[in-house]
């Protein structure tokens, strides 16, 4: 197994890799819609976080030399399902034409009052 961080994703606010490779298989720990220049969360519309997500999916998945047509499961969570439509057009513009399999889920709430959080699984031959 191999711990990856990126340096273009904000820091993890816990004991925990942005990413774990195992294998072929890279399991990258949920991203939050952080800034990771200003360390906070700085879009307060929902299409912005689900933005600042992917940037930060896309970050990590490129410290582990990843790209997002790897990407073959996500799981976003959302705290209101009321932002699902939003986050599925940022989510069918960021993986356009490739398309993972997805669950999304409403949770109570996030880190950081985030509005939408997103973990993946990579895959690479």
């Amino acid at each position: 197994m191999k711990t990856f961080f990126s340096d273009n994703a904000p820091a993890a606010i816990g004991p925990y890799a942005h990413a774990v490779q195992a294998g072929n298989f890279l399991f990258l720990s949920g991203q939050l819609p952080v800034n990771p220049k200003s360390g906070k969360i700085d879009a307060e519309d929902i299409a912005d976080q689900a933005r600042q997500v992917f940037a930060n999916i896309e970050a990590v998945l490129k410290e582990a030399g990843y790209t997002k047509n790897d990407v073959v499961k996500s799981t976003v969570f959302l705290s209101d399902m009321a932002n699902f439509a939003k986050v599925n057009e940022v989510y069918a513009e960021f993986y356009d034409p490739h398309k993972p399999a997805r669950s999304a889920f409403a949770v109570k709430e996030l880190p950081l009052k985030a509005q939408v959080e997103i973990e993946s699984i990579a895959y690479k031959e």
